[in-house]
């Protein structure tokens, strides 16, 4: 990883979601800098952040945090942002940047409303690999030395049930 994790940029996600898993899982596969982190909502440092955060209360859906800069963004924005990260034609998602975010966000909702149906209905867990197991935050704070510990990993970043 190029940059420390307290500057790293961290994608927050349901954990409970399959749909969201399989999101996580193909932004691993496409994210060429290797320096964004991930961190269920449902972890500590998902929840410390939604704690300082009063607009995150209730939010069950991706969020895009950049402690460095002192950024949040929520629903479309998050998306959006996750598009600037992964570069290459993923890009193209930034022109719906001109679309009024009402709009982008009621798009957003719909979607995350029906996540659970499109991840297959089942809740699941997802595992991170070995090699990519450090890029998840489940203690603290970005920055801290336990922030990234997971007991156990299947290959690859995969969803157990």
């Amino acid at each position: 990883m190029s940059e420390p994790a307290g500057e790293a940029p961290v994608l927050l996600y349901d954990g409970s979601c399959g749909f969201c898993s399989a999101t996580v899982r193909f932004v691993l596969r496409h994210d060429h800098l290797g320096t964004l982190r991930f961190a269920a909502l449902q972890s500590p440092f998902g929840k410390r952040i939604i704690a300082q955060h009063s607009g995150l209360e209730g939010l069950d859906s991706a969020v895009w945090v950049d402690l460095a800069k002192g950024q949040v963004l929520t629903r479309s924005a998050a998306g959006l942002k996750v598009a600037r990260y992964l570069g290459g034609p993923w890009r193209l998602a930034l022109l719906l940047w001109v679309v009024p975010r009402p709009i982008r966000d009621w798009i957003y909702d719909l979607i995350a409303r029906h996540r659970h149906l499109l991840g297959g209905g089942a809740t699941h867990c997802l595992v991170p690999a070995p090699d990519v197991r450090h890029r998840f935050l489940h203690a603290g704070y970005a920055g801290d030395d336990h922030a990234a510990q997971q007991p156990d990993a299947a290959d690859g970043a995969a969803a157990r049930d």
